[in-house]
């Protein structure tokens, strides 16, 4: 099968681009059957490139997240909280504004 012979992509990045430029090839609907199939299975073979690059990642993340105890350390990030108050604090007094 072809996909063995597939060369994989420099970065990350380009994997993603080559991926976004098959996909809109293929929906462009202008490219021939067999060279759909051929890009719809190097797609494929990006999409698992893509999930390896980052199953990576997230253990080199947690690698490097664990705390001296070997439990994770993960902490919600400061502008999460703020972020979470005040889009509900908008809510309400757009309520409160827009009511008789």
């Amino acid at each position: 099968m072809a996909r063995k012979n597939q060369t994989p992509p420099k970065s990350f990045e380009d994997a993603l681009a080559e991926l976004e430029r098959i996909l809109g090839d293929i929906e462009g609907g202008q490219v021939p059957l067999e060279q759909s199939l051929l890009m719809y299975e190097r797609g494929q073979f990006l999409i698992q490139h893509c999930r390896t690059v980052l199953a990576r990642a997230e253990k080199q993340i947690e690698i490097l997240g664990k705390a001296e105890s070997g439990e994770p350390a993960s902490q919600p990030m400061a502008g999460d909280v703020q972020d979470d108050e005040s889009e509900g604090g908008d809510e309400e007094n757009a309520v409160e504004e827009n009511g008789p």
